[in-house]
């Protein structure tokens, strides 16, 4: 039987959500947590990979087991044995074809920056000295939804196929104090996210042009871009799947 998790979880204190060998990872926690509950080898399959020190408010994962599940008294046990950065929300049977990585239609990002000094934020935003041209930013946002290379944006040397990525949505807004930017698209590159929100925070600046970050974009270099904010403000905040199967 195939079982989905809802999980949510404060990346601080893990390199990312894939298996290391050497260092602690969400996916291992997992993984090491499940196979003792359950008496057998469990493997976790992710809906994505977050990088070391990016959060997750909505993540999904699938295992399988022969092993009956009752979803709701197995998902208590499993949150009492999980360390409190993490946190499994639900547990559900679904199909066997559903898959947690490639039947996900959509993932959502949020990275906060902060504009002024706030004691209760800085663990998880990225404090920014400078005035930034929101306007500006958003322009330039605008067409991530326009283009589907996005190797400027992409870490170097990564084991993909390919580099084309299509965003849905793409905006910066004022959140409760806040400067966030958030990015909707069916798939991600490593250090995607970080590497846009860099190089549009040169555009708040004035230090890029609108058409400057165009020919980055057309150059398909990541030196050309800007470089990558830290890992600590991004979340990814929603994962979308076609439930009408269950």
């Amino acid at each position: 039987m195939r079982y989905f998790m809802e999980l949510a979880y404060n990346g601080t204190p893990f390199c990312g959500w894939q298996v290391q060998p050497g260092v602690s990872t969400v996916q291992g926690v997992m993984e090491h947590t499940l196979s003792l509950m359950l008496r057998e080898p469990i493997a976790v399959t992710g809906c994505g990979r977050t990088d070391t020190g990016v959060h997750a408010r909505q993540f999904f994962a699938h295992f399988e087991t022969d092993t009956a599940v009752d979803t709701l008294l197995f998902t208590r046990k499993l949150n009492s044995f999980l360390p409190k950065e993490i946190a499994v929300k639900r547990i559900f049977a679904v199909p066997a074809d559903l898959h947690a990585r490639f039947s996900a239609q959509s993932r959502t990002y949020k990275y906060y920056v902060a504009v002024q000094k706030e004691p209760f934020q800085f663990h998880y935003s990225y404090r920014f000295f400078a005035d930034l041209d929101r306007d500006k930013m958003n322009e330039a946002a605008s067409v991530l939804m326009e283009i589907e290379d996005f190797t400027s944006f992409s870490k170097l040397h990564t084991q993909v196929n390919t580099n084309i990525c299509h965003v849905s949505y793409a905006r910066w807004e004022m959140e409760e104090g806040m400067l966030v930017f958030t990015v909707t698209a069916d798939r991600f590159l490593r250090n995607m996210v970080r590497a846009i929100v860099g190089t549009l925070l040169q555009v708040g600046e004035g230090k890029t042009t609108f058409s400057e970050f165009q020919e980055i974009i057309r150059r398909k270099d990541r030196c050309a871009a800007g470089a990558s904010v830290p890992a600590h403000a991004l979340f990814l905040h929603a994962v979308s799947y076609d439930w009408s199967c269950l």
